[in-house]
């Protein structure tokens, strides 16, 4: 059968106004993230100094960096992963494991699904009313459960699609052998996984670096260095948010710098997972 050249100059036409049509969209979405880390860099990089990591946050008009603020994120952020991570875990391996079909398990897995779309305002007012207002006053602590909140269902959802691409047959040998099921669960399972694991890890990591609207809630601010987690505590997220509002030059340009200190660490997080994850699957 001859095949009508009408239609088939039909479908070449077609066809080449999608593919430019999608060309055309990927390079609007590119040429957008390239403008914005364009901007970030140039205005990020003037600021970045010996003082950004030395000193605390200045007065209007004076010099200083954002070591408290990096000090105040990085220990919420290191206690709300320590936290969430087993918690996660355990609860991610029991909706692969025991419960892929019972109605606890259902549950569970659409509780977590709707927490993993909640929007971080929401767990951060929640926070506030169940730690903030009975202690009194804000603390690194509420800063850091609001953050595990928020890193616990990415890492429950990395852990249970890692758990449930192991083969069945890896069980059944395990358990052939012998093996108690906790046991092919701890020795065979979480080996055979650890690398998804770790990436569902790097990535809440990630996530939890940038939110702002939890610590506003519960950690607030500090305009001076500290160690004491009952006390109010500063962040990036907040300080660049503060700063950026601000009329000040001095604080726009400190900013700046803290922005890109969070887009590279994120970036470096995202890079790592994926390096793991390319690892893993060789």
């Amino acid at each position: 059968m001859i095949p009508d050249p009408r239609l088939a100059l039909h479908r070449n036409i077609i066809n080449t106004m999608m593919t430019g049509l999608f060309m055309l969209a990927t390079a609007i979405a590119v040429g957008a993230l390239v403008l914005i880390l364009g901007k970030l860099v140039l205005a990020g990089a003037a600021a970045f100094s010996p003082d950004l990591f030395t000193k605390g946050t200045p007065a209007p008009g004076g010099k200083g960096g954002l070591l408290n603020a990096i000090l105040g994120s990085a220990a919420m952020a290191l206690i709300a992963i320590m936290v969430a991570t087993p918690l996660a875990v355990l609860a991610g391996t029991y909706l692969a494991e025991y419960g892929r079909r019972s109605r606890l398990g259902q549950i569970v897995r659409f509780l977590n699904d709707t927490l993993l779309s909640a929007p971080s305002i929401i767990i951060g007012l929640f926070i506030y009313g169940v730690m903030v207002i009975p202690a009194g006053h804000f603390s690194g602590w509420a800063g850091a459960a609001a953050l595990a909140l928020i890193a616990l269902p990415v890492i429950v959802r990395t852990t249970e699609d890692m758990m449930r691409l192991i083969p069945d047959t890896l069980r059944e040998a395990a358990v052939a052998l012998g093996c108690p099921y906790w046991r092919m669960i701890v020795s065979i399972g979480w080996r055979a996984a650890r690398p998804g694991i770790l990436t569902g890890v790097l990535l809440a990591v990630a996530r939890v670096s940038g939110e702002t609207a939890p610590l506003l809630f519960t950690a607030l601010n500090n305009q001076f260095v500290t160690t004491d987690m009952n006390a109010p505590m500063a962040s990036l997220p907040v300080v660049i948010f503060q700063f950026a509002m601000s009329p000040y030059q001095d604080w726009q340009n400190l900013a700046w710098a803290g922005a890109l200190l969070i887009t590279f660490s994120v970036l470096f997080l995202n890079v790592v997972a994926r390096s793991i994850v390319s690892r893993s699957s060789r």
